[in-house]
């Protein structure tokens, strides 16, 4: 929905953390969660969605008339699509994912006819004045190439040249059109991209020059102005969760983006688990104890450890972090597990709330993105205690949201 008058800011949920890949559970997910959502936190305005479509779905919503049928439901319901999740290519509940969440990446074509379709279902739904934008994992993983520089920098070239046709595509949609599509990489731990540094690096060594190249051969333009239509249709998916786990902050990530031209296309509104790890060995063996449920076996958790002198060491996944814990000198460890965001404490366990609320101060002063989608779609994998009624948990995090944003005058009271 849409927040405030002077700053065109817009909140959605990301509808990621409800089952089914097929297009038929999707809009029946839809149909079950949306309009009730819709009645409690918009009943007089139009209520936004954060649409994640499996590269299955995507297929079946363009086949017939199935795309114009829910655009007609869309505006039936007051409803309106103005962002797309489209990391996760296929499964993505009640079966092991893990680092296949990465697959295919983007040097591999499928990933970019994936994303085609996704620009030409959003180009459709999209209401005017609207951005519209579709978060992408952050190329690839890493660990898959077990630092093999020159592997890596293959598959960034590659990616580079997919990303530049997709980008082409956009260019086409914003002319003919009037409507501005941007891709949004999502760094997070282990990705090919996990960092501020590694996105400006990755940006400057790879994206701009050859997809620059690619765009000046096919558009007929220099290269100033392929680099410029780069920087207006590929942007960073900024997942609090994701930078929180990197102790990156906010304000320095921001600061480094802008220097470098490069732009913000939507915030995950989205929190880490967080533990500040204790001398005491029976402190030690009840955080352990607290942990365990969480080393699940569906989603990576990737754990990055604060040292002493503030080195920082990755985890592949928790389960491989859990029996260093007894006996490590580690001062604190951030987890890749989103929590609920409405939570700060969990007994010996925080979250990394206080990330999300900074960012939100940022953009009372900086109005650097549109685009807020909350993320937390861990639901089914919580610990049981931590589980509650689904639909009272996404108002919950709606209303945790909203209330911060009123705190900052973001919005009208």
């Amino acid at each position: 929905m849409k927040i405030g008058t002077e700053k065109n800011l817009h909140i959605t949920y990301c509808t990621n953390i409800h089952t089914g890949e097929e297009w038929e559970k999707v809009f029946a997910n839809l149909q079950q969660y949306l309009p009730p959502l819709k009645a409690k936190l918009s009943p007089d305005k139009p209520f936004g969605i954060g649409l994640r479509l499996a590269a299955v779905a995507a297929k079946e919503l363009l086949q017939g008339n199935t795309l114009s049928q829910f655009k007609s439901w869309l505006n039936e319901q007051d409803l309106y699509v103005f962002t797309l999740n489209g990391f996760p290519y296929g499964q993505f509940h009640r079966q092991i994912v893990k680092d296949q969440v990465y697959a295919p990446d983007w040097s591999k074509r499928e990933r970019l006819d994936y994303t085609l379709q996704l620009v030409q279902i959003l180009a459709e739904l999209l209401p005017p004045d609207i951005e519209g934008s579709i978060s992408t994992l952050p190329l690839s993983y890493k660990p898959w190439f077990k630092g093999n520089q020159f592997v890596q920098t293959s598959v960034m070239e590659s990616a580079s040249l997919q990303i530049a046709q997709l980008v082409e595509q956009m260019v086409r949609i914003r002319t003919e059109q009037g409507k501005l599509l941007h891709l949004d990489l999502e760094p997070e731990p282990d990705g090919l991209v996990e960092n501020a540094n590694e996105v400006i690096d990755y940006f400057q060594k790879h994206l701009l020059p050859i997809a620059g190249d690619y765009l000046t051969k096919h558009l007929g333009i220099t290269q100033e102005t392929a680099e410029q239509y780069i920087l207006d249709h590929v942007r960073v998916c900024y997942d609090t969760c994701h930078f929180a786990v990197e102790y990156e902050n906010p304000i320095l990530v921001l600061q480094k983006f802008q220097a470098a031209g490069i732009q913000i296309g939507k915030i995950q509104i989205s929190a880490a688990l967080q533990v500040n790890i204790p001398k005491d060995a029976q402190q030690r063996q009840l955080i352990l104890e607290k942990l365990q449920p969480f080393a699940e076996s569906t989603y990576l958790h990737q754990v990055i450890a604060r040292t002493q002198n503030n080195r920082l060491i990755h985890y592949s996944d928790l389960e491989t972090a859990l029996p260093n814990l007894e006996k490590t000198t580690d001062e604190e460890w951030r987890i890749h597990f989103h929590v609920p965001i409405f939570v700060r404490d969990y007994q010996l366990l925080q979250s990394t709330q206080d990330d999300i609320v900074n960012v939100l101060n940022m953009l009372q002063d900086n109005h650097f993105c549109n685009h807020l989608e909350i993320e937390t779609y861990t639901w089914e994998v919580l610990p049981d205690e931590m589980k509650l009624d689904l639909p009272a948990s996404i108002q919950r995090e709606y209303e945790w949201v909203l209330t911060n944003l009123l705190t900052k005058q973001l919005i009208p009271s």
